[in-house]
């Protein structure tokens, strides 16, 4: 399964932490993680699932794949802005927001409109989110709304 990590593209290390455990075991439970491939949440959970072999896919609001932060497997570069967001909650089955702001308020709302589940740590509390309190439990609700 893909699974879209939604976040803020600057956040405490605390906050880094939980990103990058939530990569680690989708990773280990065999999923890839979409994200907007660059920093904060998006570059801790990106690494985390890297460290455990896993798959990454870097949705770029750029039009350099370079751009992309170096946990990045599959950079995808749009020259889009904001407006990729769609594309990073799309491309994935389910999503997990980790806390964040507008651009994440965004996604998530693209996802829910799709019909996506979508977990939430520490993020915005909107009808439709479930909101979780570990990596551990965002993982188990993903699945279990995707099965």
């Amino acid at each position: 399964m893909r699974v879209s990590v939604i976040g803020g593209s600057s956040v405490p290390p605390e906050t880094a932490a939980v990103a990058e455990e939530l990569g680690e075991r989708l990773a280990n439970r065999g999923h890839a993680v979409v994200c907007g491939g660059l920093g904060g949440v998006m570059e801790a959970v990106c690494r985390g699932a890297r460290e455990a072999g896993g798959e990454t896919v870097g949705i770029l609001p750029t039009d350099r794949r370079s751009d992309a932060n170096p946990h990045v497997t599959v950079p995808i570069a749009t020259g889009m802005g904001h407006a990729r967001n769609a594309l990073v909650a799309m491309n994935g089955d389910a999503a997990v927001a980790v806390d964040g702001s507008h651009g994440t308020l965004s996604e998530i709302g693209t996802a829910l409109a799709h019909g996506r589940a979508v977990a939430g740590l520490d993020t915005h509390d909107v009808a439709g989110v479930e909101p979780v309190g570990s990596p551990a439990e965002a993982v188990d609700y993903v699945e279990d709304a995707v099965r």
